[in-house]
């Protein structure tokens, strides 16, 4: 059963995705919570910053690492709209955050276990909660409206996506 915390959360990370959105990003949010409170926040911003990295996740752990002025995020909570990638996934594990709740699973790139499971067994012993499902229509529902504009401004039928966007 999700919390009245993880829902108030995945909706700020969801203000962030349509930051995103607003860009002409994919959009994905990010918050991160320790002790009650947002230490962070991130949205994706690969096109505009021209950087495969800018990922909504690997921008709100940088700014909480500022946030803390440490690396390490332990006791922290990261909510985002999209289940993490791999890479994302990795740079979790490698600032110890404690918990991961995420929206959508990601069918095609998830890190999590829907594709590959980069938290299980990993190298580092670390042991990271991860809830799936939060606000999942919500978070793939602009996703979905996201790329049906992106298509309907190019005219492009959709066939190179797949097919949990094209519905």
């Amino acid at each position: 059963m999700t919390d009245a915390e993880d829902l108030r959360w995945m909706d700020a990370a969801l203000r962030e995705a349509e930051k995103a959105y607003d860009l002409g990003e994919v959009p994905i949010g990010c918050v991160i919570v320790k002790d009650g409170r947002c230490i962070a926040r991130g949205y994706n911003q690969v096109e505009t910053l021209k950087d495969a990295t800018a990922h909504a996740e690997i921008i709100a752990i940088g700014a909480a690492s500022s946030a803390l002025e440490n690396w390490r995020l332990s006791g922290a909570t990261l909510y985002v709209t999209l289940e993490p990638c791999p890479m994302c996934a990795g740079a979790i594990l490698n600032s110890r955050i404690s918990r991961i709740v995420y929206g959508s699973p990601d069918t095609r790139f998830g890190g999590c276990g829907t594709t590959i499971d980069v938290i299980k067994n990993n190298a580092l012993h670390a042991e990271v909660q991860v809830t799936g499902g939060v606000k999942a229509e919500e978070c793939l529902g602009i996703i979905k409206a996201f790329f049906m504009e992106m298509r309907q401004k190019k005219g492009d039928s959709g066939a190179k996506l797949p097919k949990e966007l094209l519905s």
